[in-house]
């Protein structure tokens, strides 16, 4: 008779990939996924290219939440909220009075967008996408629309800005910032991003912070620094994520920037390693907070043979990011934050490559743009492993 069950609460890229993962080990265990929505299956990464790529909100779900129970003989509770964990007892307590057991927990709640400390009377209508809600709502709201108005150059704000302008709407982004994809590019490259982002007819209002947002009519005003205004038809804040860990902290499990774990992707709390484990967005495992794709499927594969029997550490080898801005193409593998060394830049106007070395000449990151993209795959092998 088997003992074991897996409760998974999330039902993100994360939270699947767990399921799939742990399928292909073992076909016995049973899997409960808890899902605060409706539990379908899409990729994520797909919201902020959406228009140019003439998706729909429909037509990216890629499964319902019963096909997905079905293809993995898992059970799915969509629309089902947990409201404590108790670790001591191996049981998870829903909102509707329900409880559940587990052998083991996995985390997989992603995070939520940040919210900026704005004023002004339309504060609650600006937009952020973080789910398939979020963005069937973002597209609902821009009918009609023709100005847009983006808070935040990173990842999420350049991409969204590119596939915006593609579909023919006026794009002003705001950054507080000097150059966008600041955290990913250095300087020169953050520029050449700019030029070419420019020319497609994205408007760029850096070094500037928001302070109010007023709604007049059916336009908002976007008070920044020294009194000056942008208008726009509709706002979407991209200023970043910040890891869900609120459930995980009530639970007494330890919490940093993320979930804390270890290389085994499991918590702990102030007695022991626990038998709760988190991935993904939610989580920092072993110091490091990387909400991309690549990590979550390393991870995944690591967590699914640990709950088969076979404990396994996660490795993360170099795992370049690459940026859907079409407009100028993007490769990005950020160096470690806690490595000394400095940029070599060869730039010209068909793109930038540029390697972070440390002080002895060892490769630790590269940001390539434009051409420069297809050196990816001769550059890679050169980067150390982000965990070994």
């Amino acid at each position: 008779m088997n003992h074991q069950s897996l409760v998974i609460i999330g039902s993100g890229l994360a939270g699947y990939a767990v399921a799939r993962e742990l399928r292909k080990l073992n076909t016995e265990i049973p899997i409960t996924m808890l899902s605060a929505d409706h539990g379908g299956f899409y990729s994520k990464p797909m919201l902020s290219n959406a228009l140019a790529t003439g998706k729909t909100p429909a037509s990216i779900l890629s499964s319902d939440a019963a096909m997905m129970a079905s293809q993995l003989k898992i059970t799915i509770r969509p629309f089902t909220r947990v409201n404590t964990i108790a670790h001591s007892s191996n049981t998870v307590f829903l909102e509707n009075g329900e409880n559940l057991s587990y052998s083991h927990l996995v985390l997989a709640v992603g995070a939520d967008p940040i919210r900026l400390p704005l004023s002004g009377n339309a504060v609650e209508e600006v937009l952020s996408v973080n789910d398939l809600d979020d963005y069937h709502r973002f597209r609902e709201t821009l009918k009609d629309k023709k100005e847009i108005a983006i808070l935040g150059a990173g990842l999420i704000g350049c991409e969204f800005a590119n596939d915006l302008a593609i579909a023919g709407y006026q794009v002003h982004v705001i950054h507080i910032g000097a150059h966008p994809l600041g955290r990913l590019l250095p300087e020169e490259a953050g520029k050449y991003l700019q030029d070419k982002l420019t020319a497609a007819g994205i408007r760029f209002h850096l070094k500037t912070k928001v302070q109010r947002i007023e709604r007049i009519g059916n336009r908002y005003h976007l008070i920044i620094d020294e009194d000056q205004m942008i208008e726009a038809d509709l706002v979407l804040s991209a200023v970043g994520l910040r890891p869900r860990t609120q459930l995980a902290k009530a639970a007494g499990i330890y919490v940093n920037h993320g979930v804390v774990t270890n290389r085994y992707l499991q918590t702990e709390n102030t007695t022991e390693n626990t038998n709760i484990f988190a991935l993904g967005d939610c989580a920092e495992v072993d110091g490091k907070v990387l909400p991309f794709v690549m990590p979550i499927t390393h991870a995944a594969r690591a967590l699914a043979a640990t709950v088969a029997g076979t404990p396994t550490p996660v490795h993360y080898p170099p795992m370049p990011v690459f940026v859907k801005t079409p407009a100028c193409p993007i490769v990005v593998s950020p160096p470690d934050p806690n490595v000394i060394g400095e940029w070599q830049i060869d730039a010209n106007q068909d793109g930038v490559k540029a390697l972070f070395q440390d002080m002895v000449g060892n490769l630790h990151g590269f940001a390539l743009l434009g051409a420069a993209t297809k050196e990816k795959n001769t550059i890679t092998p050169q980067l150390p492993p982000i965990l070994a």
